[in-house]
């Protein structure tokens, strides 16, 4: 079983920076892939970016390619997206994801264990 924890989101203005963390607990993470999505009110859940643990390869959305970068820390089993620019258009709900053997780690149905989610607005 895993257990995954998000943290860090927030009230923030337009350009502003946010860091969510996702702390990760309950096995070895070495092959596995560690996800980000979003949901805003009434929209679907949505790939944001993800890694592979052991490797560090890295996917990102076209809408955030530039803004966000996805990183981990094995010293602490945490999961990291840092935001950058931050537009209207990031407002949602984050969910932090994990799985192994995903063929498509754009597709949130590939991934078994999911956080709570951490709010993050972003105001004009």
């Amino acid at each position: 079983q895993v257990q995954l924890a998000e943290s860090g989101g927030g009230l923030v203005q337009a350009g502003d920076s946010l860091r969510l963390s996702c702390a990760v607990s309950g096995r070895t993470f070495s092959g596995y892939y560690m996800g980000w999505f979003r949901q805003a009110p009434g929209k679907e859940r949505e790939f944001v970016a993800a890694i592979q643990w052991s490797s560090r390869f890295v996917w990102y959305a076209d809408s955030v390619k530039g803004r966000f970068t996805i990183s981990r820390e094995t010293a602490t089993n945490t999961v990291f997206l840092q935001m950058n620019s931050l537009k209207l258009e990031d407002t949602a709900v984050y969910y932090c994801a994990a799985g192994n053997s995903i063929r498509s780690v754009t597709t949130r149905y590939e991934y078994a264990y999911w956080g709570q989610g951490t709010q993050v607005t972003v105001s004009s």
